[in-house]
């Protein structure tokens, strides 16, 4: 599989040809990713009775957390971890190239930032700096790296950001969980022209806002910023950017449906707010098909809105498997 469609080939998918490499994949996964074949026998799934990607049963994302979801055995040479604000398990992503991960990041910011280079690029991004293997610090220190700048990481520095972010001659792209930029915002002002990537959330640090909630709150004291969103997550190798409006778009090669938030293996809700199913294709060696802890609304053109999370969505988790 690796030899036939690898992460050139993903990056070249389009509508036109989503379904047959979505369906590649799957069948590859399906006879390969020993976690994911015993769930499509458990769900009573035949594998060579689907035709659309739309068909494909979705892992749940709890696995992630309790099992090892891989593609036959590799040595990975990263294994990110997400951060846990209820004190149960972390997920686990088995990552075989972080040069694929890293250029596939940078190919989709590309997307919504062409000029991303041209920026000064600022990460305030405590709890993911303040553990190990964050994917989301991966790909931030990358993107630094490939901008030949040094890191600029701030931790909770929030007088050296303000000074930085103030300076009249630096064009500044800013990454920043949801929490800390709120925290920054309440004890800085910042004049100066500037973009922020906020992502993350609050971890359990403050009460849980809406993205407009958020916007507002930041825009006050960044009166000049452009403010988007990034949508990503340990378990996936592709991120989603909004726009200003905090309408979320995939790449090419990354699509989400909807579930009722009621039934894992429904594939609708009629228009409502439902649970997300995402399709990434970069997850080549891991599962593609991940049915999410998150609810949201999707548009006709693909675009996707996320309003929050399904209660107790960790104790909730599929328990058909028991390996």
């Amino acid at each position: 599989m690796s030899d036939m469609l690898g992460m050139e080939q993903i990056w070249a998918v389009s509508d036109d040809n989503f379904n047959e490499y979505a369906l590649e994949i799957f069948q590859y996964q399906a006879r390969n990713n020993p976690i994911y074949a015993k769930y499509l026998q458990l769900i009573d799934q035949k594998p060579e009775a689907v035709e659309h990607y739309s068909n494909i049963p979705f892992l749940p994302i709890s696995f992630f957390k309790t099992h090892k979801v891989v593609c036959s055995d590799f040595e990975p040479e990263a294994i990110f971890e997400s951060s846990s604000t209820t004190g149960l398990n972390t997920s686990k992503h088995y990552v075989k190239s972080l040069e694929d991960y890293h250029l596939n990041c940078l190919n989709i910011i590309k997307q919504h930032f062409p000029k991303i280079g041209e920026y000064q690029l600022l990460g305030l991004l405590p709890n993911y700096l303040e553990r190990s293997n964050s994917s989301l610090v991966s790909m931030v220190k990358f993107l630094m790296d490939n901008n030949n700048q040094e890191d600029q990481f701030y931790l909770y520095d929030h007088s050296n950001l303000a000074k930085q972010l103030n300076q009249r001659n630096s064009k500044n792209l800013l990454f920043g969980v949801s929490f800390a930029l709120l925290d920054f915002a309440d004890a800085h002002q910042v004049d100066h022209e500037l973009i922020i990537i906020e992502t993350g959330g609050m971890k359990g640090r403050k009460k849980e806002m809406t993205k407009f909630e958020v916007y507002d709150q930041l825009q006050a004291s960044f009166p000049n910023a452009q403010i988007y969103s990034e949508y990503g997550m340990t378990e996936l190798l592709s991120q989603a950017y909004s726009d200003r409006s905090a309408i979320y778009s995939c790449p090419p090669w990354m699509k989400v449906l909807p579930r009722a938030d009621n039934d894992p293996l429904s594939h609708s809700a009629n228009g409502h707010t439902a649970a997300l199913n995402i399709i990434d294709l970069a997850n080549i060696h891991t599962c593609s098909f991940i049915a999410t802890d998150d609810l949201g609304k999707i548009y006709s053109d693909g675009r996707f809105e996320v309003s929050g999370r399904l209660d107790y969505s960790d104790l909730r988790g599929c328990s058909l498997m028991v390996i």
